[in-house]
């Protein structure tokens, strides 16, 4: 028996419901079987205050996607954060630079 803990012989359950490929994304993290970011999930629930049956529904997944997204922010909130706070940036400097604004090339091809 593991000292303190009153467990014995326990084994860690994996939810392989965050995934992340180099090829999709960036790599950053998203949900299995979409290109949803984590990232995304946290910053709608977070800046915009949706709840995770509102995410669910807004976004087209499950409930038990949303919380694993959640999950997975809370435990890299800090690295979350500094790709949210990244695509910021690269918003405004595109903004800034005028991107995607009538007789100006667009952003994406």
């Amino acid at each position: 028996m593991e000292k303190g803990t009153g467990m014995t012989d326990s084994t860690v359950l994996s939810i392989d419901t965050i995934v992340s490929n180099p090829a999709v994304r960036s790599g950053r993290p998203i949900i299995a079987g979409t290109t949803l970011r984590v990232q995304d999930v946290a910053a709608h629930h977070i800046y915009r205050h949706y709840t995770p049956d509102e995410l669910a529904y807004q976004l087209g997944i499950s409930l038990a996607q949303v919380h694993a997204a959640l999950a997975y922010y809370y435990d890299h909130k800090d690295e979350i954060e500094r790709q949210i706070e990244e695509d910021d940036r690269l918003i405004q400097e595109a903004k800034e630079s005028g991107f995607g604004q009538e007789g100006r090339p667009p952003v994406l091809r």
